[in-house]
């Protein structure tokens, strides 16, 4: 807003070009910055520590190098054992998140539930990456306890925890991105690293 201000100042406009000035720079900032996808990932619990060996991410940090000391330190600190989905369980999975997507009209682009892992591209308007990352990682987790209460675990013995907490959440901005994002999900993931936009 303040550059939109200096730009008023500088040239000497009538007050209603100022003002459709405002409301055309106001509406390319928000152009400008608003994703047209996320590129989603969230891993099962105790499957890839901070500190991990084959590098990890700390929020608001980025990259990071092995640190076994806190690898170690984090796996003292697990009160459930570390989670492996079954092929069940991931089928359980892309399809809460197919539905959870087709509820909230999102648009699903690719999901891809590996058994330590998942991968989800969608395009979810006037919902942040976030969010949309928790609703979808929430769902999953009631949906799995339910497939435990159908194998007969009673309530007490039921698995809290599923995922690891938060997760990656990508901003795709073009289409380039969005079409690389969803080629690693299918295809690519396993090769390491990802030429979605960043």
């Amino acid at each position: 807003m303040r550059a939109v201000r200096r730009v008023q100042r500088s040239v000497k406009l009538t007050h209603r070009h100022r003002r459709a000035c405002a409301l055309t720079l106001q509406g390319l900032a928000t152009l400008n910055d608003d994703p047209i996808a996320y590129f989603i990932t969230w891993t099962c619990y105790g499957t890839w520590m901070p500190g991990d060996d084959r590098g990890w991410t700390k929020w608001h940090k980025g990259d990071r190098v092995a640190q076994p000391l806190l690898a170690d330190w984090c796996r003292d600190q697990m009160v459930e054992k570390p989670v492996l989905l079954s092929e069940l369980q991931r089928k359980v999975v892309h399809d809460t998140v197919a539905r959870h997507c087709e509820i909230r009209t999102w648009h699903l682009h690719a999901v891809n539930c590996r058994t330590n892992h998942c991968h989800v591209v969608i395009t979810a308007a006037n919902y942040d990456g976030e969010q949309a990352r928790d609703q979808l990682k929430s769902w999953c987790k009631r949906k799995l306890k339910v497939g435990q209460r159908s194998e007969g675990i009673v309530e007490a013995n039921l698995r809290e925890h599923w995922w690891t907490r938060k997760g990656s959440v990508r901003h795709l901005f073009d289409d380039e991105s969005v079409g690389a994002a969803i080629i690693y999900t299918f295809e690519s993931q396993d090769a390491g690293g990802s030429k979605a936009n960043m």
